[in-house]
């Protein structure tokens, strides 16, 4: 499993990265596990949407609990569609943020 960088802020104190800095990214794995991560929540943002008029009541429906975990059944159907191709975005974000990286 490759690791994904994450905006959190480092423990030596150190400020956090603003959104969408990718002065980190030095090898062609490190774009793409950054652009996958990016193609995951942008899928996650397109799906949630389909899922907000569900209604959790009924006999087998799974009530606040069912509400409070569908955002996290979201992030996996996204990250499974991700893996498994995506729709696209994350080779043309690669292919930017190896551009600005120079690493063409």
């Amino acid at each position: 499993m490759s690791e994904i960088a994450l905006n959190l802020p480092p423990l030596d104190g150190r400020p956090a990265r603003p959104p969408g800095d990718v002065s980190h990214v030095r090898t062609r794995e490190q774009a793409a596990a950054v652009a996958e991560q990016f193609e995951k929540m942008f899928i996650a943002e397109m799906l949630r949407p389909m899922f907000e008029g569900i209604e959790t009541d009924g006999p087998f429906g799974g009530g606040n609990a069912e509400a409070t975990f569908r955002p996290m059944l979201i992030d996996e159907y996204a990250g499974a569609i991700a893996r498994g191709g995506g729709i696209g975005i994350a080779d043309t974000v690669m292919t930017e943020i190896l551009r600005l990286q120079g690493l063409e």
